[in-house]
């Protein structure tokens, strides 16, 4: 299984509201392990002293504010294999499960406002960020920090947003190799900005460049 093998605080199972609570159904209650990696699908979970099966859920949950989606096998793998890209990083699980909620739309931010729908992350995509990222000569250090200042920008399209706005910030403001990176560290949702309302607001501030 890819990922870290310490489990995170914002995974965790839910059971479903039918199931039974079982320290009220047995004096002798029998401790439950999920095995992730025993053949069973992730979701279920069977007790030893019973043939019934119990669902449970997987959700992934944000101490700032709680929010929760349900995820299944396919889309577990995904979501643990950015993690795995996230890892180089020195990120705990934790800040590794809010960095991919913040930028997929399963934590709010209110970067987004309330375009961003939920996706389920795709390791294709978080490599190719990332690999943008180190070519514009920022360490792993230099990407660490932005991704705790702006973790959307995995969210973000590399083509009509990343790649088009250092290209105006080379053409348009001369910013560029260094200059650029000490931009970005200081102001990394340069990267999203796509709009420009040169002063006509157009009520998405948090991606207009009138903030630049």
């Amino acid at each position: 299984m890819l990922g870290k093998s310490v489990a995170s605080p914002l995974l965790s199972a839910s059971p479903c509201p039918s199931a039974p609570d079982i320290s009220t159904t047995t004096p002798n209650n029998v401790p439950l392990n999920v095995n992730l990696s025993n053949g069973l699908p992730p979701n279920a979970i069977r007790v030893p002293w019973s043939s019934h099966v119990y669902l449970k859920k997987w959700a992934i949950y944000s101490t700032a504010q709680v929010q929760s989606i349900t995820l299944n096998d396919e889309e577990r793998k995904k979501w643990e294999a950015c993690r795995q890209a996230l890892s180089t990083f020195n990120f705990s699980t934790e800040e590794e499960d809010k960095i991919l909620g913040k930028a997929f739309g399963h934590i709010h931010s209110a970067y987004w406002s309330e375009e961003r729908k939920r996706e389920t992350p795709e390791l294709e995509t978080v490599s190719e960020i990332l690999g943008y990222l180190r070519n514009l000569s920022l360490s792993d250090d230099d990407i660490r920090k932005l991704l705790k200042k702006f973790p959307e920008v995995l969210g973000c399209d590399i083509e009509h947003e990343l790649r088009n706005n250092v290209q105006i910030l080379g053409k348009d403001w001369g910013i560029e190799g260094k200059y650029l990176r000490n931009l970005l560290l200081r102001n990394p949702k340069v990267l999203g900005y796509n709009v420009d309302c040169k002063g006509d607001c157009m009520a998405q501030c948090t991606r207009c460049w009138v903030r630049f």
